[in-house]
């Protein structure tokens, strides 16, 4: 199998590259109308998450670089994503001081190319800096500016 990275940058792009083979990105990957905060190739490869500043996360095939479609409902910059291990599901954290839970699945994404969260996670008083999945996928921690860490269970 090759070996692939993706890229995300201030300049709003993604890159998609074979790092031990071309010195030249294979692909050019746009579509975000601000800066890059954050991307996360899932656990089984198929997809990449990109977040940024446009409040938006943007998901990608993650061999070919297509755009697959958007995550929208976020009402600040999206800082960071995360993938529960099965790959089915995509949290992220956010400037609007929320975290939000999307459900990534094969039908919907042959379907469609915009998406709403499918919960909200309420509760910080400021901005969501940081998350992630527990290994088992049985809950999601976020951490706040408000100083708080909170455990959701999944």
């Amino acid at each position: 199998p090759v070996e692939l990275l993706v890229s995300g940058s201030d300049d709003q792009t993604l890159h998609l590259w074979t790092p031990t083979s071309k010195k030249q990105p294979l692909k050019r990957m746009t579509g975000h109308q601000q800066p890059i905060n954050h991307l996360s190739y899932s656990p089984d490869g198929r997809y990449v998450a990109s977040a940024s500043f446009d409040k938006q996360i943007k998901l990608w095939n993650g061999s070919t670089g297509e755009y697959l479609l958007s995550c929208v409902g976020h009402v600040g910059a999206v800082y960071q994503v995360s993938w529960s291990p099965d790959s089915r599901y995509l949290v992220s954290a956010s400037k609007d001081s929320t975290a939000k839970l999307w459900e990534v699945d094969k039908e919907t994404i042959g379907r469609q190319k915009r998406i709403g969260a499918r919960e909200t996670l309420p509760g910080h008083a400021d901005e969501v800096y940081a998350l992630d999945w527990s290994p088992s996928g049985g809950g999601v921690a976020t951490g706040s500016k408000d100083r708080t860490i909170k455990i959701w269970k999944h």
